[in-house]
């Protein structure tokens, strides 16, 4: 028997083992993780410098995801029949993400009450100083109305060229919202959008596999140019915030999941490469294109997919959530000042304002964190000092719990709908249907269409004729 004819199990088998296993983008990751982490340990200074390898991934992902959302949203709405089903999808996406957010800061103010990770700091507010802090950081932050105002871009077009996601939303809708209105004239635009949105998927594909070169350059920076040693100092709260934001996660979202007849660490698991590339860059952007993909093949339905997973990347960040309250009760708790209850709920209640718009970016959550205290009279925004260095090691759990977060809300919303494939979900999550990285059909539930304002009354329950029963959804665009 020669070489090649060996039996499985023997000769070539483990290295054959091997290769596959190295060929899995989650492994890739991983070793990217460790090995940034150790050449900022190592070599600190050659680390520090690695920093645009992690840059330019994020940068490369970035450039597409208004693009991509745009595609998404626009061909969601188009396809949903009218504007009642997309409003009552975002109604009850934009309740959820409130009673989540509320749920995450309350978790949050209950966990730094009871641990007091900043009791004993005793630090002298005069000794405090806003230099070195980020701009944005002692910047003026913007009204209620500058906020809504901001919504709204110069152009058309400049959403698309622009980083905000809150902008793309609200053209893609109302563009969406137009192709519907505008019958078969908008319907070749309609397809033209599904096939683009397909060659917008493949060069995310492409893109990341670039996404262990990002964690291995985004790790030896943070190591590198903080150094271990940073985690020894308010270790307490570095570490509280990672277990609070643990808890949220398996307790919470694990109990959204079970609502809804479904299994969060099954879900963790097939979500795993989209969390080591969050660990290794810091940011959850990178992985809102994949998402979509994988929720859609998960049995969720393409038109609720491409509206709440984009928004709550604004609406629905529960890990900035946690931040927002820890960081501030510890700040106060840091330099003396004895917070009521009264007082901690009316920051509370600036906070569900200014966690919204926070982009899933390594930063976001400590500049929302500096909104806040500008808005309130309690804690100095020059307090920002004490935690800025450490902030980095906390963005991660930000990012992760905000990324799960959002990924539970999507199919809880699309099970509310009735527009998610519940016995596909379970295979999915079993393992049975596993993501691969060529476009396939999509099995999820179709968005029913409500009866027009001019039907027949007797006709109302019927469903909308422009959509035949029983038809096959549009072929989902998976990311690899």
């Amino acid at each position: 028997m020669s070489r090649n004819d060996a039996a499985p199990g023997t000769g070539n088998a483990p290295p054959s083992r091997l290769r596959r296993l190295l060929s899995l983008l989650y492994v890739q990751c991983l070793i990217g993780v460790l090995a940034g982490a150790a050449t900022g340990w190592l070599w600190p200074s050659f680390g520090a410098d690695l920093k645009p390898l992690g840059d330019g991934f994020i940068a490369l992902v970035r450039m597409m995801i208004a693009p991509v959302i745009f595609c998404t949203v626009v061909h969601g709405i188009a396809s949903m029949g009218n504007a009642r089903a997309v409003g009552r999808v975002s109604l009850k996406a934009l309740i959820y993400f409130e009673v989540l957010t509320t749920v995450a800061m309350v978790i949050g103010l209950v966990v730094v009450n009871v641990v007091q990770p900043g009791s004993g700091l005793h630090v002298d507010p005069s000794t405090l100083s806003t230099e070195g802090l980020p701009p944005e950081a002692t910047a003026s932050h913007e009204s209620l109305s500058a906020f809504l105002l901001a919504m709204i871009p110069d152009t058309l077009l400049s959403a698309l060229t622009g980083h905000e996601i809150l902008p793309v939303l609200l053209i893609s809708v109302l563009f969406g919202f137009g192709l519907n209105a505008a019958g078969e004239a908008g319907a070749g635009i309609t397809q033209g959008i599904e096939k683009l949105s397909r060659v917008l998927f493949t060069l995310i594909r492409w893109i990341m596999r670039l996404a262990p070169i990002g964690a291995f350059g985004s790790m030896a920076f943070t190591i590198g140019n903080y150094g271990l040693d940073t985690l020894r100092h308010l270790a307490l709260l570095v570490g509280s915030f990672w277990l609070t934001a643990l808890f949220f996660v398996l307790v919470v979202l694990g109990a959204v999941m079970r609502v809804n007849g479904l299994r969060l660490l099954p879900f963790l698991r097939y979500i795993k490469e989209e969390l080591l590339i969050v660990l290794g860059t810091s940011s959850s952007e990178p992985v809102l294109p994949r998402l979509m993909a994988k929720l859609q093949h998960a049995g969720a339905s393409k038109p609720v997919v491409g509206i709440t997973l984009p928004a709550g990347y604004s609406f629905n960040l529960d890990g900035t959530a946690i931040y927002l309250t820890m960081g501030s009760v510890f700040l106060a708790q840091a330099l003396g000042i004895d917070l009521s209850l009264t007082q901690q709920l009316s920051m509370l209640a600036i906070m569900l304002l200014t966690s919204k718009g926070a982009a899933g970016v390594t930063g976001s959550g400590f500049i929302a964190l500096a909104a806040t205290l500008s808005a309130v009279p309690h804690v100095p925004v020059a307090a920002l000092a004490l935690i800025f260095g450490i902030d980095r090691f906390m963005s991660e759990a930000r990012a992760l719990t905000s990324v799960v977060g959002n990924s539970v809300a999507t199919l809880a919303v699309a099970k509310w709908e009735g527009q998610l494939d519940e016995e596909r979900a379970k295979a999915v999550l079993r393992g049975d249907l596993p993501f691969t990285a060529a476009p396939e059909d999509d099995h999820a539930p179709e968005a029913q269409a409500e009866p027009t304002p001019d039907a027949n009354p007797e006709d109302a329950e019927e469903p909308d004729p422009r959509v035949a029963p029983g038809a096959d959804r549009e072929p989902v665009p998976a990311a690899g």
